[in-house]
């Protein structure tokens, strides 16, 4: 006679899925089995053998990658971004003849000759001269040194007044906070262009520091306000948490800790006001407020020019073509490094 068939639930498997039995199994053939198919799963997923990441890269390179700060991810993405790479070549050729004037121009820009005002373009003279009879490409190159040293000093000294102010007043709130804020507030209702006619006007200086000096006063209070605010959203994250538990100090928080994770938006901001303090001095000094002769200045010289411009056009448009690149450039930059350092637009 056959022998009985044992029941059912005494047979090995029985009553469960071949899932079931690789995790419920505990001899050595179920732990290869459930090994093997773990294996399977993760060659699948990652369309690779195991220990390949999505593209087939060794686990190393995968860390590697993940291991990258957000600077150096915005360093490759401007790199690969042509409006930075334009913008910045715009920017290092002005700086250079800023530098350097002399090594593309011989001519000084305060020789000038009556007996040619106002003449067209001719050899050694490519922009023609304006109606003082000053060769105009020399005054348009030497213009870059002045509209540069500006936009640069002022905007260092805005980043640097306005980073501290806020930073400070985000970090420790209260009173300080309250009453910076209000202060902001008074310098925000006074308009630039009358504030510099009013300012400006009582100054007999002839340097650039009354006009940097005007900048930084009312120029402030906007990265002021951008720097509270990322000092505050950063001293909010658990690192910083951390930190205090552990007992680091206001300092080291803000050096340490809160200071590189809220400067990204500070710099976004400080390079586009570059390129605005530089219309900003051309627009002062064409209203005959901001910088004065025997200065050489592109709003000067558009000022000059601007009587003129029937019978000599081309002394307006150089210089006026200079500034509006040269702000452009500046702007196009910002710009760039915005969407590099911004990861929501990633």
């Amino acid at each position: 006679m056959p022998e009985p068939t044992p029941p059912e639930h005494h047979l090995p498997g029985a009553g469960r899925t071949p899932e079931d039995g690789a995790i419920a199994d505990t001899g050595m053939g179920g732990a290869m089995d459930l090994a093997t198919a773990e294996g399977e799963t993760l060659e699948r997923r990652s369309g690779g053998p195991p220990g390949t990441g999505p593209s087939g890269r060794d686990a190393g390179a995968a860390s590697g990658e993940r291991a990258r700060s957000l600077w150096s991810d915005a360093w490759r993405d401007l790199r690969r971004n042509p409006v930075f790479i334009i913008a910045a070549l715009v920017i290092l050729f002005l700086v250079f003849i800023s530098l350097w004037p002399g090594s593309i121009t011989w001519l000084s820009p305060l020789k000038c000759d009556l007996a040619k005002a106002q003449e067209g373009s001719q050899p050694g003279h490519p922009f023609g001269f304006d109606g003082q009879g000053c060769d105009v490409y020399t005054r348009v190159v030497y213009g870059a040194r002045t509209s540069v040293t500006v936009g640069v000093l002022a905007t260092l000294g805005v980043a640097l007044l306005g980073s501290v102010l806020g930073g400070l007043a985000g970090f420790f709130g209260g009173t300080s906070d309250s009453l910076l804020s209000r202060i902001t507030d008074v310098f925000f209702a006074i308009p630039v262009v009358l504030g510099g006619l009013v300012l400006l006007s009582v100054v007999t200086s002839n340097t650039v520091w009354p006009v940097i000096g005007f900048m930084v006063l009312l120029g402030w209070p906007q990265i002021s306000r951008i720097a509270r605010g990322s000092v505050i959203t950063a001293k909010q994250n658990d690192y910083v948490q951390a930190a205090r538990a552990l007992g680091a100090s206001n300092s080291r928080l803000l050096l340490r800790h809160i200071t590189p994770n809220a400067v990204a938006p500070v710099i976004v901001v400080a390079t586009i006001a570059l390129g605005t303090y530089i219309a900003l001095e051309a627009t002062l000094s064409y209203l005959g407020v901001g910088l004065k002769p025997p200065t050489v200045s592109w709003g000067i010289d558009i000022s000059a020019a601007s009587p003129y411009i029937r019978n000599a056009p081309h002394a307006l448009l150089w210089p006026s073509g200079a500034l509006a690149v040269t702000v452009l450039a500046f702007i196009m930059l910002g710009d760039a490094v915005r969407d590099a350092l911004d990861p929501k637009l990633r």
